[in-house]
């Protein structure tokens, strides 16, 4: 293509033709487009903005840039969920197998993450032996299985967007949202959904701060999808302080495994309720123990192994009220996330490692009237790095107005 033309339109503001961005994709992925100007494009994309059309076109051709993925044989209807993030946010873990036991199929394919704790394919891998770089084949062989999977994208899949995100998160342009409309849609059209529920986070652990901008997020989430043929739904949930008690990677894992099993956080649970669609038929599923044995098949299915201990950290570190105790008044996401992240719960390259074991277990939330010595939380860590940070962080996050 002319790309001169392209970049000059959109750095007026011009509108482009589905059959232009559709080339400018091709082009991105078979390099004739240079880095430097899929850059530029990125960068007049954050200032003047997509309309719906054209946001609707960029997600149709990133997701037509590699294999879409098909299910023959399989009985539907095929559902997904995608949340933007947040703190102590396990909530596909639990939710992909709760969907298997309610007679879905749920081809999930997840990420990891970047800044304050790991992503859901990090906290899975908690578990000895899970697999999340299945290839297709075998993907649709688990689905078979188990009802549900939970793996990576492949190399395959949206190629497009993994070099646009990488671009992205070099020039400051990833809070564009039609970019972030655009990349999480052609990742799930990939997945041949009938459906996808979105949940949509906002508070300081979230990466939408306001419940304006959460929403202007989810609706052009929405639109775009539903102009793609998708079933769409969305949620916009609270993300002020953790979701649940576990922060971390094994440490979800196990509070996924007790919320499957009927128990764990009520926060936690009421979360999957209201995303299943069906909460009475979500809650049966859990304290029946069906829904834990579609992800034990999962996890079977995978490589895994439940029999075997998760990969912990061996050392506790209590904080505890001190004073009169009182009331708490603030139990911030974004500093519990900080004391996980400075631990190795987090990180901030791709090619970083995480810590599976360390994390961080909040035992108080806002509204919480404690006694002196009750315990705020606990640090889970090995002895090493960011301790002291960790306990700093923490007695910042939680508040407490003295009694």
């Amino acid at each position: 293509m002319r790309i001169q033309p392209f970049l000059e339109a959109k750095r007026e503001g011009l509108e482009h033709s589905s059959g232009d961005i559709r080339a400018f994709i091709d082009g991105v992925v078979d390099e004739s487009i240079t880095r430097a100007q899929a850059a530029a494009w990125l960068a007049f994309v954050n200032c003047k903005g997509m309309s719906d059309r054209e946001t609707a076109a960029l997600t149709q051709a990133m997701t037509e840039s590699g294999r879409v993925l098909t299910w023959p044989g399989l009985s539907g209807p095929f559902v997904d969920k995608h949340s933007t993030g947040g703190v102590g946010d396990k909530i596909s873990i639990i939710l992909a197998p709760v969907w298997a036991a309610m007679g879905f199929r749920v081809p999930m394919i997840s990420g990891r993450g970047l800044g304050i704790t790991g992503g859901t394919l990090d906290k899975l891998e908690a578990i000895p032996g899970y697999r999340t770089d299945l290839q297709p084949e075998e993907l649709r062989l688990v689905l078979a299985e188990a009802g549900c999977f939970i793996s990576g994208q492949t190399a395959e899949l949206a190629p497009a967007d993994r070099i646009l995100y990488g671009l992205r998160d070099e020039t400051g342009t990833v809070p564009s949202i039609p970019l972030i409309t655009a990349s999480i849609l052609s990742k799930k059209l990939a997945e041949g959904l009938d459906r996808l529920v979105l949940d949509v986070k906002c508070g300081s652990g979230a990466f939408m701060k306001t419940r304006t901008s959460a929403r202007k997020l989810a609706d052009s989430l929405v639109r775009v999808g539903r102009a793609a043929g998708l079933e769409v739904d969305s949620v916009i949930s609270d993300m002020s302080q953790p979701l649940g008690v576990a922060v971390g990677n094994a440490v979800e894992i196990q509070e996924s495994i007790d919320c499957l099993k009927g128990g764990g956080p009520k926060p936690v649970r009421e979360l999957v309720e209201k995303l299943s669609g069906d909460p009475e038929a979500c809650r049966q599923v859990m304290r029946s123990g069906l829904a834990y044995e579609h992800f034990e098949r999962m996890v079977r299915a995978q490589g895994g192994d439940l029999s075997k201990p998760l990969h912990g950290a061996g050392i506790q570190s209590e904080i505890v009220a001190c004073g009169r105790g009182g009331r708490v008044e603030r139990c911030d996401a974004l500093g519990v996330g900080q004391a996980a992240y400075v631990l190795g719960a987090g990180r901030s390259k791709a090619s970083d490692a995480v810590h599976h074991g360390v994390g961080v277990l909040v035992h108080v939330s806002k509204g919480d009237v404690v006694e002196p010595g009750q315990k705020l939380a606990t640090l889970l860590h090995d002895g090493g790095k960011g301790l002291d940070e960790a306990l700093s962080a923490i007695r910042d996050a939680i508040g407490i107005q003295e009694a």
